[in-house]
């Protein structure tokens, strides 16, 4: 069909930039690869990355830093597990949020000194990293199983007036304070508009937010996700190709491309990190090849294929508005033929704006679209890297320099007369 014929030549395209048949080794005959394949688990090999084997709370104290899981439930039933660095009694909490197929590992896979995670809690501030429904940490509900195709009901929406509420109503419940900062990226910032134009009460627990790279409007993405968009009100034929339920979740077959493949010499890594960067933007420069076999090992962490039909959604109608489920059942759900746009005029909580030049998820015209329609911008930020892309905010190498800095200004600043 069309769609995989699309997908195909992306794919072959973007690798052969950066791959020819000479450029592979030459050693990992199929003898070789089934090897691998056949080795156990607890196998160790020479001068792999060992944060490959380590959950989030691993990794944290690894570091040397104290760490935290908490579960809890949200009001649709669903278990959310949020982890923690936990500061001292008198230190203001924060909230960091993932994005699209990213996890609360985030924020940590950098390391000491330049993950934002540490950074903020060398700070002295009490970090909370959530984790949305249907990723590693996430795969949990009261009553259904996620081989329950009913678990996968969900898009950004429900991220946003589920999710969001429940672990920031937990924070602020348990520390008996506000939160200091929510800090979002990506996705992350996507469900906060969501749950800050639906649940304006809970914004009122948060002293202010931090948007890196964020994403509502979707007309101009660069990113190949937009070649979902003319079969996003066709959910059967992007389902047959991307999985009915789940969407990229961490399997067996990334651990083994993070362990065995893209962390043996530079040529395997820069393999592998073309596929990041064919889906978010170009920057070598940036890019931290030995990070790799960690992110691979817990990225992408999966969500449902009804989040990115959502999303797709959103690139072809060029709206930012609940999922469209058809002019007969939106009829039903939301007494018009289409759903309604969300409605900014409710998002009073004070919000500064991060984004670059070389974001293939957000560019410049959705940006100021975005900006236009708030109402208590207090920052707007644009990186001055012009080939920073949408994951150098989470992994750059500059992104100490370029972002956390600025970041670290804004939430310092009082904004508590919100």
């Amino acid at each position: 069909m069309r769609l995989t014929a699309v997908c195909l030549s992306l794919l072959c395209g973007f690798l052969g930039v950066f791959a020819t048949l000479e450029e592979l080794p030459q050693d990992l005959s199929l003898e070789k690869f089934m090897k691998l394949l056949r080795l156990d688990q607890n196998s160790v090999i020479a001068d792999y990355n060992t944060d490959i084997n380590l959950n989030t709370p691993g990794m944290i104290r690894k570091q040397g830093y104290p760490a935290e899981a908490h579960v809890i439930p949200t009001e649709d039933d669903y278990l959310l597990t949020l982890h923690r660095i936990p500061g001292d009694e008198n230190s203001p909490p924060v909230f960091l949020q993932h994005g699209l197929l990213g996890s609360s590992a985030d924020w940590v896979i950098s390391g000491k000194g330049k993950g934002l995670a540490y950074i903020l809690a060398d700070q002295g501030y009490d970090v909370w990293m959530g984790n949305f429904r249907g990723n590693t940490y996430s795969k949990a509900h009261v009553t259904l199983s996620p081989f329950d195709s009913r678990f996968w009901n969900f898009s950004f929406h429900e991220m946003g007036i589920y999710d969001l509420p429940a672990a920031i109503s937990y924070v602020t419940n348990m520390r008996f304070q506000p939160l200091h900062a929510y800090i979002g990226h990506s996705m992350g910032t996507t469900a906060f508009y969501v749950m800050a134009t639906q649940c304006p009460q809970i914004t009122q627990m948060i002293q202010m937010m931090i948007s890196l790279a964020p994403v509502a409007f979707l007309q101009h993405i660069k990113s190949p996700v937009r070649i979902l968009a003319p079969y996003s009100m066709q959910y059967e034929i992007i389902a047959q190709f991307l999985g009915e339920t789940e969407f990229l979740p961490q399997t067996k077959f990334l651990r083994f491309l993070s362990k065995y493949l893209c962390n043996q010499n530079i040529i395997e890594q820069k393999i592998c990190a073309n596929i990041l960067f064919m889906i978010c933007g170009f920057d070598k420069e940036q890019f931290n090849y030995t990070l790799l076999p960690s992110i691979l090992s817990h990225s992408p962490a999966g969500t449902s294929t009804k989040t990115i039909v959502h999303l797709a959604q959103e690139v072809k109608s060029g709206k930012f508005r609940p999922y469209d489920y058809g002019p007969k059942r939106n009829q039903l759900l939301y007494n018009a033929t289409e759903p309604p746009d969300y409605d900014f005029t409710n998002v009073t909580v004070p919000i500064a704006l991060f984004y670059s030049d070389n974001d293939w998820f957000v560019s410049h015209p959705d940006m100021r679209r975005l900006y236009r329609k708030l109402n208590n911008v207090i920052d707007v930020y644009r990186v001055p890297f012009e080939k920073f892309n949408h994951l150098d905010f989470l992994w750059g190498i500059d992104a100490p320099k370029l972002v956390y800095k600025r970041l670290l200004q804004d939430i310092n600043t009082s904004y508590s007369d919100k």
